[in-house]
């Protein structure tokens, strides 16, 4: 029909896309090579304005200084496992949303998995600063900057969370999201009446006493 709109794409929003941009398509009706750069872009774009490449930028620099800071004083092996961990953690989700990886992967909730990992993030790193001052009674300066760095890590991992939280307004959880779809064999059946109960045969009427005879 003139003047109807185009079909949405499973993936629009309406505060974030309005309804002529090519969001509204899958791939903005592109394939191949032009799908995946505007794939990355849009990536990208979201990746940076919403602020996830920014703290998670600062969380990693200051996991470096701190392992810098480290070298030259004895350091209880754990805080080095943690803290490599944590680095490796993040390079891989930060090359996970520059590369537009997540896009081609949609059968994973990319949201959530980044949320329990900035959770998880928060937790071992102040369990690292707790272990980091227990473990020693005389700190050194370096030492001691290396703790607040860890720290201060913690604290950009907990504030990631917060922006976690842009992706959750607004949507609720489907009813019977978990149940599986019908298989091709059931599509095609129709479902089972249930099977009435068979109806009781009526009363029998009591016989009538034949008349007396006539006398």
């Amino acid at each position: 029909m003139p003047g109807a709109h185009p079909p949405r794409h499973p993936r629009w929003h309406p505060q974030r896309y309005p309804l002529g941009h090519p969001r509204c398509h899958p791939g903005g009706n592109k394939k191949g090579c032009r799908r995946y750069k505007w794939e990355l872009k849009d990536s990208n774009r979201e990746f940076w304005v919403m602020g996830h490449a920014e703290v998670k930028i600062l969380s990693f620099g200051c996991l470096i200084a701190a392992m810098i800071m480290f070298t030259g004083t004895t350091v209880h092996p754990l805080l080095t496992l943690i803290i490599t961990m944590e680095l490796s953690v993040f390079c891989f989700f930060f090359i996970i949303y520059t590369f537009a990886i997540n896009r081609y992967m949609p059968f994973i909730l990319w949201p959530i998995s980044d949320l329990l990992n900035d959770l998880f993030a928060f937790i071992f790193l102040v369990g690292a600063v707790a272990l980091a001052v227990r473990s020693r009674q005389t700190m050194p300066m370096n030492y001691f900057i290396a703790v607040i760095l860890i720290g201060v890590a913690g604290l950009f991992a907990l504030i990631d969370i917060c922006l976690q939280r842009k992706h959750f307004k607004g949507k609720r959880v489907k009813r019977n999201a978990l149940i599986p779809p019908p298989g091709k064999d059931q599509k095609g059946e129709k479902p089972k009446e249930p099977e009435k109960p068979p109806e009781k045969a009526p009363p029998e009427k009591p016989k009538e006493k034949g008349k007396a005879g006539k006398k």
